[in-house]
């Protein structure tokens, strides 16, 4: 059944559990109406800013940011490669909430999917969250997939 609606979906991965059940959902609606995947990657860059003052540590942190970014993805091209769906990646550096925002507007996607890490409300006031800014702010829908049981 090829649906006209969703030929273009964002799915977003920072390589944890929940980001992983985004995939799944996110895998089934592209399979189902034959979407090409793109996937998205952010170095949130707003976490290694004091890092940035030391060129070493600065380094450092974004080797491994990197080397999360490679080992998040290998899950969004298993689950299109099982479930015969296109996928395109890409890395983003910065503020997660706005690069997922102005990436989805860039290439003109028709759904964003995501995991929710399940922040507490006391989590959600200090930190924010990077799901509730994208569904506040998004011109598309979005799918915010929690783990089940949590």
């Amino acid at each position: 059944m090829e649906s006209g609606y969703y030929k273009k979906i964002l799915i977003t991965t920072d390589g944890s559990e929940n980001a992983r059940e985004g995939i799944k959902a996110g895998m089934e609606i592209a399979r189902l109406s034959q979407a090409k995947v793109y996937a998205l990657y952010v170095v949130d860059t707003t976490v290694n800013s004091l890092a940035a003052r030391d060129a070493r540590w600065k380094k450092t942190m974004d080797e491994q940011f990197k080397t999360l970014g490679l080992e998040a993805t290998v899950a969004v091209e298993e689950a299109a490669e099982s479930a015969g769906v296109e996928v395109e990646f890409a890395t983003r550096e910065g503020n997660p909430a706005e690069k997922i925002l102005s990436f989805a507007e860039e290439q003109d996607i028709d759904m964003i999917v995501m995991g929710s890490l399940g922040k507490t409300d006391i989590e959600r006031f200090l930190l924010g969250s990077v799901s509730e800014k994208v569904v506040r702010n998004a011109k598309v829908p979005v799918l915010v997939v929690r783990r089940k049981g949590s």
